[in-house]
C-alpha cells in the first residue's frame, strides 16, 4: 500500500463495492473536509507506448496570421494542403538537376521520425511526376527537407548528428567550420556571360574571377547531386534588406544544421504570414561545403569553389564549410542587384541619434568600426551591410557577425551579452567540463566568430531602417602616424578616400625593425564589390550632395610618430571627435588645410588636446614627419593607378575631379 502515494497517514479508508484481483476489497481515499489529504490522481494518459507518450508532449504549431486575399465571404482561399503542395513543388524545383528536370521527390520532416514518413511519402507521390530523362538510385529515394527550423530544433540536429557541436555555459552553440576557418577569395568565381560582360568589373584589381556557364553547371550538378544523396537537407527561406519595397527573397539549401542556424541569424527572419506566401525565391544558395569540387574541372585551382551565376541567380559552394561564404556571397549579390535599382549598397556600420541623425561608418579590420558604431546613446541600425535608397538607409541583414578573438565583457559588453542561446560560436576553444569559452585561445584560428540576431543587441533599432545619413565617416588606423585625428572632406575627397579604402597594419618584426604596412581595399570592401569602385563612389557622392551629408576622415591610429615611436590616439579622444561630428558642433569650428593631402582639419575639438589635431606638431623630428608623409602619399598614388583608366560619364570630368582630390607633391 505504501507505493500508491495516496497519503494514508491522514486519510480515511472505506471499503468500496469492487474487489481487487486478490479478492480483497478496494481501498479508497476520501478527501477530508479540512483539505489536508487530497486525491491528486487523474485519468491515465491516452498512450500505449513511450513513443506515443512523447508525441503528446509536443503540440502541432499552426499559422496564426491571416492569409492575404482571403477577406470576404466569396474570396478565393488556398487550403493548407494546397500551400504544402506549392511549397514542396518549389523546393523540388530548386533541387532539380540537368538529368532530373522535375527535381527529386521531397518530403518534409526529419527522416529519423519514422512514424511521420508514410504520410508525407504519400503526398510526395501525389505531388510529383516520375523523372523523365534518367533513372538513378537517387530517384528511388525521397529527399527529406527540414524547413525553416527554429533555433531549438537546429540545436537538437547539430548536437545529435554533427561532431564538434556543443552548448557553451552561456547557451550558445559552439561548432567547427572544418579545415577552412575563413573565406577563400581566390576560389570565388563569377560566371562571365551576356548578363555580366559589360556590367561587372573585370581585370586588374577586381575581385571578380571569371568562369563560364558550363563550368558553373558542372559544379552545380555536383552540389545538387550531393545534397540529393543525403538523408536530409536543411532549407531556409528568408529575406535580405529591411526596406520592404526592395527586399530580396533568398533560399539556402544546406547539409548542416550549423549552416542553417547561421543563416537563420544572419538573414531577416520572415513572419509566419510572410513564410506562408513566400513563393519562388529570388536567389538560391546550394551549400554542399562538405563535398569538394573536382580539381580537374576547368578554372578550378583547389578542391574549394564558390561560384556565382547572376543570370540564374544561384550560388554554389563546394569544398568549404566556413559559413561566412554564404553571408558575403549574398552581399556580393546585393552589390550587383541594388545599384541596378539606383540603390547604393555599402560595407558599413550605421547608427542613429535620438533626433534621427544617421551616421555611416566605413573601416577595415582594426580601425574601430564596430567599437565606434556601437554607442549606448544611439540606436544601432546595423553593423556591416546597408543600402541607401531614395527613402533612407536600411540594413541588409537580420543579424551580426562579430569577431570574438580576445573578446571581454569590459571592452565589448553588448557582444559579450549577445553570446547566449541561439548564437553560433565558430571555432572557439572552451573548457571541456564547464564549457566556459576562452576567447583568448587561438588554437583553432584567430578568426573566431559569433553570429547572432540583431535584436540580441539592446539598442538595436527594429525594423532596421533610418532616414538619410547626415554624416559619412571613413575610419583609418594610420600606423604611419601622419594623418590627422579628424578632417572634413569635400565630395571629391570623400570619393577619393572611399575608393582608396586605406588603413595600415603593423607588420611583423624582422631583425628588430617594425614597419607599418599600408592596406587598400576599394570601397572599404573590395572582396565583395561587383561593379567598378568609381560607380559606387559616384552614387555615394550623388546621394551625399542631394541629402546634405558631410564626409569625414577619422584616424584611429598613431600620433607623434609611426608605430614603434609614436603612440596610438586615445580612444576617449576619438569618441569625443565622433560625438562632435554627431552633434554638428564640428561644422561650426575653424579649419585649416594640411599640405600634400590637402585635408581640412579643425583648430579645436571639445575634450581633445588642440596640439594633436595637427599631426606635425606631435612629431619631435619634423624631417622624419615630412619623409613619412611623402611616403604614404606615394603609396596612395600608386594604389590609385588601378582606377585611373575608368571614366565616369562621357567627358570623364568627375574622374578628373576625384584624381585632383588626391595627394599633391
Amino acid at each position: 500500500m505504501a507505493g500508491n502515494g495516496s497519503g494514508h497517514a491522514n486519510g480515511e479508508f472505506s471499503f468500496g463495492n469492487g474487489t481487487a484481483r486478490n479478492g480483497l476489497a478496494k481501498i479508497q481515499t476520501h478527501k477530508k473536509q479540512n483539505g489536508i489529504c487530497h486525491d491528486d490522481s487523474a485519468p491515465p494518459v491516452k498512450a500505449q507506448t513511450i513513443d506515443e507518450l512523447h508525441s503528446l508532449q509536443k503540440k502541432k504549431s499552426a499559422p496564426t496570421t491571416p492569409i492575404k486575399g482571403t477577406q470576404g465571404a466569396f474570396a478565393s482561399t488556398i487550403t493548407d494542403e494546397e500551400r504544402q503542395i506549392q511549397q514542396l513543388q518549389s523546393i523540388s524545383a530548386s533541387l532539380a538537376s540537368l538529368t532530373r528536370e522535375t527535381g527529386p521527390k521531397v518530403v518534409k520532416g526529419d527522416p529519423a521520425r519514422k512514424s511521420e514518413t508514410p504520410k508525407h511519402v504519400a503526398h510526395a507521390h501525389e505531388y510529383h511526376f516520375t523523372p523523365t530523362i534518367s533513372v538513378s538510385d537517387s530517384s528511388l529515394k525521397f529527399t527529406h527537407f527540414l524547413y525553416n527550423l527554429s533555433p531549438a530544433e537546429l540545436y537538437e540536429q547539430a548536437i545529435k548528428y554533427e561532431k564538434g557541436s556543443f552548448i557553451t555555459e552561456t547557451g550558445a552553440l559552439a561548432t567547427l567550420s572544418g579545415a577552412k576557418t575563413g573565406r577563400s577569395p581566390r576560389d570565388k568565381r563569377v560566371v562571365r556571360d551576356e548578363t555580366t560582360e559589360d556590367d561587372l568589373w573585370w581585370g586588374k584589381g577586381s575581385p571578380n574571377i571569371e568562369m563560364d556557364e558550363h563550368t558553373f553547371m558542372v559544379n552545380r550538378e555536383r552540389a545538387v547531386d550531393y545534397l540529393n544523396s543525403l538523408d536530409k537537407v536543411f532549407v531556409n527561406d528568408q529575406f535580405l534588406n529591411w526596406d520592404p519595397e526592395n527586399r530580396i527573397k533568398v533560399r539556402i539549401v544546406s547539409a548542416r544544421a550549423y549552416h542553417s542556424l547561421f543563416m537563420h541569424n544572419m538573414c531577416i527572419r520572415p513572419t509566419p504570414e510572410e513564410l506562408e506566401n513566400f513563393g519562388t525565391p529570388d536567389f538560391t544558395i546550394y551549400n554542399a561545403g562538405q563535398f569538394p569540387c573536382n580539381r580537374y574541372t576547368h578554372y578550378m585551382t583547389s578542391s574549394t569553389s564558390i561560384d556565382l551565376n547572376l543570370a540564374r541567380r544561384e550560388m554554389v559552394i563546394l569544398g568549404t564549410q566556413y559559413a561566412g561564404e554564404m553571408k558575403k556571397g549574398l552581399f556580393s549579390v546585393m552589390h550587383y542587384l541594388m545599384p541596378k535599382r539606383q540603390i547604393l549598397s555599402l560595407h558599413s556600420g550605421c547608427n542613429m541619434g535620438k533626433d534621427g541623425d544617421v551616421a555611416l561608418f566605413f573601416g577595415l579590420s582594426g580601425t574601430g568600426k564596430t567599437t565606434l558604431s556601437t554607442d549606448h546613446n544611439r540606436l544601432l541600425i546595423g553593423d556591416d551591410e546597408h543600402c541607401w535608397s531614395e527613402t533612407g538607409v536600411s540594413n541588409i541583414e537580420g543579424g551580426c557577425y562579430a569577431k570574438c578573438v580576445d573578446l571581454s565583457r569590459e571592452k565589448e559588453p553588448d557582444i559579450w551579452n549577445a553570446i547566449k542561446f541561439g548564437t553560433v560560436l565558430e571555432n572557439v576553444v572552451f573548457d571541456e567540463h564547464t564549457r566556459e569559452v576562452d576567447f583568448s585561445d587561438k588554437s583553432v584560428t584567430e578568426n573566431t566568430r559569433a553570429a547572432y540576431p540583431i535584436e540580441y543587441i539592446p539598442n538595436a533599432k527594429i525594423p532596421c531602417v533610418g532616414p538619410h545619413p547626415k554624416n559619412v565617416i571613413l575610419l583609418a588606423c594610420d600606423a604611419f602616424g601622419v594623418l590627422p585625428p579628424v578632417s572634413k572632406l569635400s565630395l571629391a575627397q570623400t570619393m577619393y578616400h572611399f575608393i582608396s579604402g586605406y588603413t595600415a597594419l603593423v607588420a611583423g618584426t624582422e631583425e628588430g625593425v617594425k614597419e607599418p604596412q599600408a592596406t587598400f581595399s576599394a570601397c572599404f570592401g573590395a572582396a565583395f564589390i561587383m561593379l567598378h569602385p568609381t560607380k559606387y563612389a559616384a552614387m555615394l557622392a550623388e546621394k551625399m550632395l542631394k541629402h546634405g551629408a558631410t564626409g569625414w576622415l577619422v584616424n584611429t591610429g598613431w600620433s607623434g610618430g609611426s608605430y614603434g615611436s609614436g603612440n596610438r590616439i586615445k580612444l576617449p579622444y576619438t569618441r569625443k571627435i565622433i560625438d562632435a561630428i554627431h552633434s554638428g558642433s564640428l561644422l561650426e569650428t575653424n579649419y585649416k588645410k594640411t599640405k600634400v593631402f590637402g585635408l581640412e582639419i579643425p583648430t579645436e575639438v571639445e575634450g581633445v588636446p588642440s596640439e594633436i589635431l595637427e599631426p606635425m606638431n606631435t612629431w619631435a623630428d619634423k624631417n622624419a614627419y615630412n619623409a613619412t608623409l611623402l611616403k604614404l602619399a606615394g603609396l596612395f598614388k600608386k594604389n590609385f593607378e588601378t582606377f585611373t583608366n575608368y571614366k565616369i560619364g562621357k567627358d570623364g570630368k568627375l574622374t578628373e575631379e576625384i584624381l585632383a582630390a588626391g595627394p599633391v607633391f
